[in-house]
């Protein structure tokens, strides 16, 4: 099999990349491991950013997003029982965010992909990259219980951290920077409406909690909890019970329940794989980078990536040059440092450390008075949080 760009991995990185190779008349072929079904029912983020949602619509991806999506024009911030609403538009020049599920996202892709775009093979394990450093790299594969290999001028993987597309980029010019938090997320989804039409980020001396949403009638909220936390070891009741107290405040603000559907625990992680290029292997995604939730900006930087490999690409057809393909990685970086620091500060602006000490409690309050009372600060806030630049 041949194809000018082989695509490992069927997330919304892969999927995106492919509907916007096909947009711009190249061939490509993708490889997934697991089958649709999986694949379009696999829950990640749900928040997308401004340039991810102007991507998707131009795209040709957009249609449904923009019926059933919840547009959101600012978030809220709750500690010591005070509400702070952080007002986007008004302090972006009218940037947004988009809450709709990476579910739903790769629906919509695989859809698109389906009816006119490239292969799309799902079952089809990739099993090594071969041959990044020649100008004819290939993908081994299994398929229906068949090794085949593809062959392409380009391997992009967008197939994870446990994927095989870092693999092939040789120990020694790899240098990987991490960060493991002693907490994770206790996520629950509840067959109930919101609380609130807006995500509310609460810091508590309890620990972190967050209200957010999957559909104006199911509920996702989160609860930090010890990092080795079994999730059914909590009771639905200790679970609300648990919500109600880090989202009190001073109003009549009341916090609705409903029946869980589901419970699961999150980790928390920073990790970046430098760098995201070796030959004419890119990494795109969680291959090469990820952040804690808090920033909400693991899809959003996934969809980054490619849009960066894809310019990059359409550069070299128009003009002959390798200039933006050579400066992928870099390119890529400053986007992903700038991601992997705002989820960080949002993470330990937000989080209780397990040997958090008075003081180190008050700082944080005092960080989240100073984003309530400097429009500067909350500029900052909310100018990361809508998306930084692409490319």
């Amino acid at each position: 099999m041949r194809t000018t760009v082989g695509i490992i991995g069927a997330g919304p990185a892969g999927l995106l990349l492919a509907r916007l190779l096909h947009n711009a008349g190249v061939d490509s072929v993708v490889l997934e491991s697991r089958d649709r079904a999986y694949v379009e029912r696999r829950q990640r983020a749900g928040i997308l950013e401004q340039g991810t949602v102007d991507v998707l619509r131009a795209a040709g991806a957009g249609e449904r997003m923009d019926r059933e999506g919840l547009r959101h024009d600012g978030i809220e911030l709750r500690f010591d029982r005070r509400r702070h609403r952080v007002d986007f538009p008004a302090l972006t020049g009218g940037k947004s965010v988009m809450v709709y599920a990476q579910t739903e996202v790769c629906k919509d892709l695989i859809a698109l992909q389906v009816e006119d775009g490239g292969p799309l093979l799902f079952e089809a394990e990739a099993l090594a990259v071969e041959g990044a450093e020649t100008d004819r790299p290939r993908v081994r594969f299994r398929h229906e219980g068949v090794e085949d290999v593809l062959e392409c001028d380009y391997v992009v993987g967008c197939d994870g951290f446990w994927g095989v597309a870092r693999k092939a980029v040789p120990a020694g010019l790899s240098q990987t920077f991490e960060r493991t938090y002693p907490f994770g997320w206790l996520g629950i989804l509840a067959d109930v409406a919101p609380s609130h039409d807006e995500l509310v980020y609460a810091r508590h001396d309890r620990g972190f909690a967050l209200l957010s949403m999957r559909s104006p009638s199911v509920s996702r909220l989160y609860l930090q909890v010890p990092a080795d936390t079994d999730a059914e070891s909590w009771s639905d009741e200790e679970i609300w019970a648990e919500l109600e107290r880090r989202f009190e405040t001073d109003d009549d603000w009341v916090l609705h329940r409903g029946p869980i559907t589901q419970k699961s625990v999150t980790p928390m992680r920073s990790y970046v794989h430098e760098p995201m290029r070796h030959g004419r292997l890119f990494l795109a995604g969680d291959a090469a980078h990820i952040v804690p939730p808090t920033g909400a900006k693991g899809l959003n930087l996934a969809v980054g990536d490619v849009v960066t490999f894809a310019r990059a690409l359409a550069h070299r057809r128009e003009t002959g040059s390798d200039d933006l393909l050579d400066a992928y990685s870099a390119t890529c970086l400053r986007r992903v440092w700038q991601a992997e620091r705002f989820s960080y500060d949002m993470t330990t602006l937000l989080h209780r450390a397990p040997d958090a000490t008075p003081f180190e409690d008050r700082l944080q309050v005092a960080r989240l008075d100073r984003i309530a009372s400097s429009r500067a600060a909350e500029t900052d806030l909310a100018g990361a949080y809508t998306g930084f630049p692409i490319g």
